[in-house]
């Protein structure tokens, strides 16, 4: 008998609704200032009375703006009646994810003072001038408040944050466009963590497919949901064996956005709800994280929910192959052999190397429309986290053209990713001995011989490109942000959908 599965207390997190203004703001509880470490705050075009309250706080003895450094005092102007200084460290050292997680801190901050409209007034550097970064911050701040506590109990008191203002020179046309992006862009990741936060008991196969089913019935998609006796049909055994162990059957979804004839976009997610690692078991330390297994399938909901109420000009298909690895009697073992959707035969050597065959047959199934453009996305290996870290992902991609573009988009949009190699000995290295394939390859390069085991399955297709996300999917304990999903990948890829179609 299964245990109950609760029941969500209330609808999880918010999102702060976002906007942009120049210095002279009509209105606001709070201007918080980001100073640079031994440099003026920049507040020349701010309102005298808020231009002089900056210069108080900077005067002060003491004053550095060292990373996090405060400062506070009241404006004497109405309008906006308190001003916070605060520092962001030295020029030199800000990157991307540091300037994130001031951006994250400083939101925090002013929730827990109980502003209700915050000004966001950042020096001029690289990485906060022009549209595109501006649209990035946006981003961020939106998602400051993000926590997944669906199932926890909550004060009935509302919060107090409701609206960020970023104070910009100027806006313009681009401005205001990459300032909509990031609040769709901000909602897709917002759904992507989510599904993936949401804990195996509730997120099965079924659960995830039924949440498909929804957006597909909001946003005017197509949708096409495989049950297992579809894929018994179509000879997809590689969803069906992984899912065999469990009480919860797999499902493998097709969601589409006809926005437009061309470009033709396939992106397949892996779905494994949970994994236990299946007869090949996974130790219990941390096991739990294995809920977030399920990440690459949530990115590509979330993303198709951005492209779909961007309306971007492009026809998009998604794929989520979805299952449980669980052990039983029905699991499949090390030494079975499975027949995959395109034909090729896979020796399972490790059943806890579930991701690369329910891939397998989605991937399979996404190279068969001919598409232009393939990339998947799946918290692979462990491997690649070894080799990366959790801060970034892997790309494996045989087109020069496909790799640059993702790297480009990854940059733009904040989100780390590195090129790895794809040899023609990580290809050989995965020929089965019975089989036309085998499921892994040895110890050393697994993110690399699990690339090239994919590439076995994207047919006809030159475009394409495998992002392994195991690292930055999700922030374990001990992690530099909230314990959770990410939504990485949706910010990254919407960036490179809207570079293809001139957005």
């Amino acid at each position: 008998m299964t245990a109950p599965v609760p029941s969500p207390k209330r609808p999880p997190r918010r999102l702060v609704e976002l906007g942009l203004t120049l210095p002279d703001p009509a209105s606001g509880d709070l201007l918080l200032v980001g100073c640079f470490e031994g440099e003026a705050p920049e507040p020349s075009r701010l309102p005298p009375a808020l231009r002089e309250a900056v210069a108080r706080l900077a005067g002060r003895a003491g004053w550095k703006g060292t990373a996090g450094q405060l400062a506070e005092t009241d404006s004497g102007d109405e309008r906006v009646p308190r001003v916070l200084l605060r520092g962001l460290g030295k020029r030199a050292e800000l990157h991307v994810r540091r300037l994130d997680k001031w951006i994250r801190e400083a939101v925090e901050l002013a929730a827990q003072h109980g502003v209700g409209t915050l000004l966001l007034l950042l020096p001029d550097h690289a990485l906060t001038s022009g549209a595109k970064p501006v649209g990035r911050i946006a981003r961020h701040a939106g998602l400051a408040l993000y926590r997944f506590d669906e199932f926890r109990k909550r004060s009935e008191e509302p919060e107090p944050l409701t609206r960020i203002e970023l104070l910009v020179a100027e806006v313009d046309e681009a401005h205001e466009r990459e300032l909509h992006v990031a609040t769709e862009a901000a909602r897709g990741i917002a759904t992507a963590r989510d599904l993936a936060n949401s804990p195996p008991n509730v997120a099965t196969p079924e659960w995830i497919a039924e949440r498909a089913e929804e957006l597909a019935a909001e946003l005017g998609l197509e949708v096409e949901v495989l049950a297992s006796e579809d894929m018994e049909i179509k000879g997809m055994g590689g969803v069906l064996a992984v899912g065999g162990g469990s009480l919860n059957p797999p499902r493998l979804v097709r969601l589409t956005w006809h926005g437009a004839e061309a470009p033709r976009i396939a992106l397949v997610g892996k779905g494994v709800t949970f994994d236990t690692g299946g007869i090949s078991i996974k130790p219990a330390k941390d096991m739990d994280e294995m809920k977030w297994d399920k990440s690459g399938a949530c990115t590509v909901l979330g993303l198709v929910q951005a492209v779909a109420r961007l309306k971007l000009p492009v026809q998009l298909s998604v794929y989520t192959p979805l299952a449980e690895n669980m052990p039983d009697g029905a699991s499949y073992r090390p030494g079975d052999i499975l027949r995959t959707y395109n034909g090729k035969t896979v020796e399972v050597l490790n059943t806890d190397a579930e991701g690369r065959i329910i891939l397998a047959d989605a991937v399979a199934w996404a190279a068969e429309s001919n598409p232009n453009y393939l990339v998947e996305y799946s918290t692979l290996t462990g491997a690649c986290v070894v080799a990366l870290g959790s801060t970034g992902g892997g790309l494996y991609s045989p087109s020069d053209e496909l790799a640059a573009a993702l790297l480009g988009a990854a940059d733009t949009a904040g989100e780390r990713l590195w090129r790895m190699p794809l040899w023609p000995e990580f290809r050989e290295a995965i020929e089965g001995t019975h089989a036309d394939l085998k499921n892994v390859a040895g110890r050393w390069g697994g993110a690399n011989t699990a690339a090239a085991f994919l590439s076995h399955f994207v047919g006809d297709v030159e475009c394409w490109a495998h992002l392994d996300i195991a690292g930055p999917a999700y922030v374990g304990e001990g992690g530099d942000a909230p314990r959770g999903a990410t939504g990485y990948g949706v910010a990254l890829t919407l960036e490179w959908l809207r570079s293809l179609v001139g957005d």
